[in-house]
């Protein structure tokens, strides 16, 4: 997913505040879901965020248009390992590993398999 900086996404200096990049993660993976027709609210439960490891390498700037990645790592049965980096070109801006866990009535709940494979198709291509 393409997002452009915003003066809104940015500090006093013109550089991309710290936690919009979590919110652009955020947006890029429910994105995946949308773009097909989909949503992240699936089968009656959602994801919540439960681990993430970030690692801040280089800013983006007012006007800058950033690239997010995905790759899942891990598919277990209720939760999902997901790497997420952000790009400026070629250039490696920022990064993420997460680990997602599918609730449902507040309590984490397994995947269907139909879940499983709609969450292998939508985030393999991308």
């Amino acid at each position: 997913m393409k997002i452009r900086i915003y003066y809104d996404d940015t500090d006093a200096g013109g550089i991309v505040y710290h936690a919009n990049y979590l919110k652009f993660c955020e947006r890029a993976r429910s994105e995946l879901f949308f773009s097909r027709g989909s949503s992240p609210a699936i089968d009656g439960g959602h994801f919540v965020v439960k681990h993430i490891v970030a690692d801040f390498i280089a800013s983006a700037k007012l006007g800058d248009m950033i690239e997010v990645r995905h790759e899942i790592l891990k598919l277990g049965g209720a939760s999902l390992e997901l790497k997420q980096e952000i790009f400026r070109n070629d250039e490696k801006l920022f990064s993420i590993t997460s680990t997602l866990v599918f609730v449902k009535d507040g309590k984490p709940s397994r995947f269907s398999p139909e879940t499983a494979a709609i969450m292998k198709e939508i985030f393999s291509n991308n």
